[in-house]
């Protein structure tokens, strides 16, 4: 496995949990193609580019507290440049503080240290429980 788009994918996960959103955009290559192809209601299929992604992030942000991650799995493709990822995601939601647990797989292409398509494939029905009030 690539080292450099390993490290990349680990820095992903340890900003995106700590909610560090600024070195999260930094690890984003400027054209970043987001994707999330499951999805709850108000979630864009995909995003294009750093900024769009950035704006995402702040309007969003706050909706979902991510407490944390367990069972990481990176596993290794014929493509250096991709690896995908499984991971236990332990959360709260902000408007019901209702918790929920999910096992995400996301797929990172990463050229020259940065992420150049996230593709995060997420099962939205146990995000959707929480919002029920």
């Amino acid at each position: 496995m690539n080292m450099c788009t390993t490290k990349v994918a680990e820095e992903v996960l340890r900003t995106s949990l700590a909610g560090d959103t600024e070195r999260l955009l930094e690890l984003m290559a400027p054209d970043v193609v987001v994707e999330w192809p499951y999805r709850p209601e108000g979630v864009p299929g995909e995003l294009r580019g750093r900024q769009a992604f950035a704006a995402f992030v702040a309007e969003h942000g706050g909706a979902i507290t991510f407490h944390e991650y367990t069972g990481v799995e990176m596993h290794q493709t014929l493509d250096p440049e991709v690896v995908i990822v499984e991971y236990t995601v332990h959360g709260t939601v902000t408007a019901t503080g209702r918790p929920f647990e999910q096992r995400p797989v996301t797929v990172l292409r990463v050229r020259d240290g940065q992420v150049v398509t996230y593709r995060d494939y997420v099962n939205p029905l146990p995000v959707m429980e929480a919002l029920r009030l």
